[in-house]
């Protein structure tokens, strides 16, 4: 069962959210994402539990939970679709949007 969990203190790392999730059942992996740019956490991640018994009793005890000072969501993550709008196009060309700085006037 993968696993969603929000609203992450900054401080907790990949093992702290495994450890957390340990206490409900075997944890396959845990991932807190981090920031490209700043290297930070973005304040959630996700969860690999291959139970889904004990990936569902985890969800149910630990959403609303208090873990490092902040109220946690956790959830069944939903799967990963494109967002609408995006052709993978993105900053293509080294600049964003309608503007073109490499152009001569």
């Amino acid at each position: 069962m993968n696993i969603f969990v929000s609203n992450l203190s900054y401080s907790v790392n990949d093992s702290g959210l495994k450890e957390l999730f340990e206490e409900y059942g075997e944890v396959s992996s845990a991932k807190v994402i981090m920031d490209r740019e700043t290297g930070r956490s973005r304040g959630f991640g996700f969860v690999e539990m291959p139970s889904d018994e004990e990936g569902q009793k985890a969800i149910d005890e630990l959403n609303q939970a208090e873990f490092n000072g902040k109220v946690i969501n956790v959830n069944i993550a939903k799967p990963r679709t494109d967002r609408p709008g995006n052709s993978g196009n993105f900053n293509r060309g080294g600049h964003r949007g309608g503007y073109n700085s490499n152009r001569r006037y």
